[in-house]
Parts: structure tokens; C-alpha cells; sequence
């Protein structure tokens, strides 16, 4: 079967109209097609529902012995058990919930500057998000040295040149699992080898992977790792997950009152706790895509989001070959992994210029014709200066997810020609 069989085959098999219609969002939106995902994802029915009942039916602080106050303990338990099945943790405790990932990267990042001694470097990219990236940097008063892992002209990371920045004084190699910016996926199992070979710590910005693919921190073999619900079809919050006695030595504030471990030590004050239960309902939602594919009353919890994750992956792939197709067809300059025979080192994320045109105009004018995408430096300063992109004008991105069609895509490749037919 060559490729395009085999995309056809995942664009029939994977229902993508049943899908569309769990999302309220989208069956109110009319004509307007949702591509500005790396921003935030929209929620399905089963979310809003949980968000609402928690509203409704228990709002009220935990740690009571009242009927209302016992149950958002058990809802919070309820959840840390589906993200602890959703990233494959060793443990539900071992998942700390919280505000956003840039707030665990800071609270991790504090921790790790009371521990440097004589392991006093970092390394660091310049695909990252920049909250991966200067929270690090700003360690540099306490004695942090850094290294600089550089992307290739390529469109991505690669760990030979991570080898040589890796050594006895390495205190932790941070990066990304996918560039929120251009789409690339970064080989992190080979990452933590390299790292662990050195004595060295991995963390992991998996913010933007999340939607996109099956996390499993087991088989990445990392330390710390971030993730926000917002792109992962669940409300505004944000978890972080590290090795249980990894957790646990961590310096972090904590009032006299909290236990000194994992997840309470991390969890400082009072989160929100419908967002929460929104994520456990969103973990659910992958799963129900999973069980749905292939029916068996046999499959674990686990089992089932890796098949819904793994249906996700390979009908994104069908949408990332199309999108490459429509914008070389367009004529834009593509940031990041711009080859289809590489278009698994991606996700349907792409970063772009045409031309000579203003990014503003273009998604302005995109805006108009009812197709939301984004333009600017994408909270990625570094890179843009690597790509040579000013910070006041930068790219312009177009992010979609499993709930976009191929349908969606064509359309927006005609609104993108008649825009360029009007400016050039």
C-alpha cells in the first residue's frame, strides 16, 4: 500500500464526524474553521459536563468531612489516577496539579538551583518555548552555567550534537518533546540516555505534544515532565509529573502543615479543582476514541488511550501530508520539518511566511474569510532570531488537531491563494 492509500485508509477509518459533533464549540462555529489549536484546543461535551456538575454539585474546598467536601477529594484522586494512566507514570502520586506548566517550570527550576554544587550546567535549546528556556536562564545568579543545544538547519533537534554538551557537571538537559512553534518532535528516549549516561536529569516541556501523540514517561526514560490541559481538550490547568524520589528530594515551599512529599509538597495552595476534573473527563474522552475503534472488553484503561492516541497520530499524519502539500502549493517558506519523507519527525503544526507579505495582513484577512490561525514570534524569541524572522512581524502559524478535516485544509489553501492573488 503506498502513501497515499494508506492516508486515504486512515481519513475513511477514523471518525472524525462523530468526533466533530462531541464538541459543542464546533457545532456552533458555522462557517468558521478552528486552526489556531497550539493556542488552545476546544472541549468536548463530556468535559464542560464534569466542569459543570463539579460547579454544581460539589463546589466546596476539600479536606472536609462533609459528603460534598469528601467528594473533590475523590475527584481529584479520580483524576490523578487518568493523568497517571494518561502519561504512564509509575504512580498517581507522582502527578501534581497546578496553575500552568510555566508556574512547574519555574517552582521546578527553583528547586534545582538549592541543588547544583558541582553539577552546574544546563542544557538548553533554541526550539523551546521561551518559559523552557529563560526560567532556566534564570538561574544564572545562582550559579548556573549553561549549554546551548542548537537546532539544525533541518528543522530540528538532533542528539549527536547533544553528546558533546553532555558531561560530569551536567545538572539537567532541558527541551521539548514537540516544538510548539514549528511542529518538530524531538527523539527524547534517546535525550534521557545521553543524560542518564552523564549522571544528568532530563525535564520535559510536553505541552505541545500532548494532543498530538501517546506520552509515556516510562518508555522516555525522563525526570520531570509539564503539560497544560488546555491542549490536551480539557480546561485552563496545568500538571507536572516527576519520579516519586525524584518529588521528593526537590526543595519547594511548602507551609508546616503539608506533608514533605509528592504530589502535596507541590501543590502549594488551593487549585482549581473543576479544571481537574475537566482533564480526568478529557483523559476519558481518549479513551472512549480508543474503545471505539476497537471494542474489547479486555483492554485496560491504558490500552485504550494507546489506541485512541495511535488512531490520533495516524490520522494527523494524513492532515500533515496535506497541509505541506497546500502550502508548497502556495509557495511558503516553511519553518521546521519541511520533507514528506520526514513527516513523521512533525506534527500538523506549521510555522510560515509567503514571500515577502505581511503575516499580519494574511491571517487578518484569514480572520475575515472565517479561518482563525495566529501570527508573531510565538513566545519563541530565540528561534525567530534563528530563523531570522523579526520579532514584530515573525510567522504565521496554523495548528490543527484530530477534529480537523482534510475538507478544512482544502478550504483554507483556496482562502490563502486568493489572499496572496490580492496582495502580490
Amino acid at each position: 500500500m503506498n502513501k497515499h492509500q494508506t492516508d486515504n485508509a486512515n481519513a475513511t477509518a477514523f471518525p472524525v464526524d462523530t468526533i466533530r459533533a462531541m464538541f459543542p464549540a464546533l457545532q456552533r462555529a458555522g462557517d468558521f474553521i478552528f486552526m489556531d489549536n497550539a493556542a488552545g484546543a476546544q472541549i468536548p461535551q463530556s468535559v464542560l459536563d464534569a466542569v459543570t456538575n463539579h460547579l454544581v454539585a460539589h463546589n466546596v474546598q476539600r479536606g472536609g468531612r462533609y459528603g460534598r467536601s469528601v467528594t473533590v477529594d475523590q475527584s481529584v484522586a479520580d483524576a490523578r489516577t487518568s493523568v497517571a494512566l494518561l502519561i504512564n507514570a509509575y504512580s498517581p502520586a507522582e502527578i501534581c496539579f497546578g496553575m500552568n506548566a510555566t508556574s512547574f517550570i519555574r517552582l521546578v527550576s527553583l528547586g534545582i538551583s538549592q541543588m547544583l554544587q558541582e553539577r552546574d550546567e544546563i542544557v538548553v535549546t533554541d526550539m523551546d518555548h521561551d518559559a523552557n528556556i529563560a526560567t532556566w536562564l534564570a538561574l544564572e545568579s545562582a550559579g548556573a552555567k549553561f549549554k546551548w543545544w542548537r537546532m539544525r538547519e533541518d528543522g530540528n533537534l538532533h542528539v549527536d550534537d547533544l553528546r558533546p554538551l553532555v558531561s560530569e557537571r551536567t545538572r539537567l538537559v532541558a527541551c521539548t518533546v514537540t516544538a510548539h512553534s514549528i511542529g518538530s518532535i524531538v527523539d527524547v528516549a534517546s535525550v534521557a540516555r545521553i543524560a542518564h549516561a552523564a549522571g544528568a536529569e532530563v525535564f520535559l516541556d510536553c505541552v505541545h505534544y500532548g494532543p498530538h501523540g501517546l506520552i509515556d514517561v516510562q518508555a522516555w526514560d525522563c525526570d520531570y515532565l509539564v503539560c497544560s490541559g488546555y491542549k490536551n481538550f480539557s480546561p485552563h490547568m496545568g500538571f507536572l509529573w516527576g519520579r516519586f524520589e525524584t518529588l521528593k528530594r526537590l526543595p519547594t515551599f511548602r507551609e508546616d502543615f503539608i506533608p514533605d512529599e509528592p504530589p502535596y509538597k507541590v501543590e502549594a495552595g488551593t487549585f482549581i479543582y473543576e479544571n481537574v476534573s475537566g482533564m480526568d473527563a478529557a483523559v476519558h474522552y481518549l479513551e472512549l476514541i480508543g474503545r471505539n475503534l476497537a471494542p474489547s472488553n479486555n483492554r485496560s484503561r491504558r490500552d485504550n488511550i494507546v489506541a485512541g492516541m495511535g488512531a490520533i497520530r495516524d490520522y494527523e499524519l494524513v492532515l500533515a501530508r496535506e497541509m505541506l502539500a497546500v502550502l508548497k502549493d502556495c509557495g511558503a517558506t516553511i519553518y521546521g520539518v519541511a520533507d514528506e519523507a520526514r513527516i513523521t519527525e512533525r506534527v500538523p503544526t506549521f510555522c510560515f511566511n509567503i514571500g515577502r507579505l505581511s503575516p499580519q495582513r494574511i491571517v487578518e484577512d484569514m480572520a475575515d474569510m472565517q479561518i482563525g490561525i495566529r501570527d508573531g514570534h510565538m513566545y519563541a524569541p530565540r528561534l525567530m532570531k534563528r530563523l531570522n524572522l523579526s520579532m514584530d512581524s515573525g510567522a504565521i502559524r496554523a495548528s490543527l488537531v484530530h477534529y480537523n478535516t482534510v475538507e478544512e485544509i482544502h478550504r483554507f489553501g483556496e482562502a490563502l491563494r486568493a489572499i496572496i492573488a490580492k496582495l502580490s
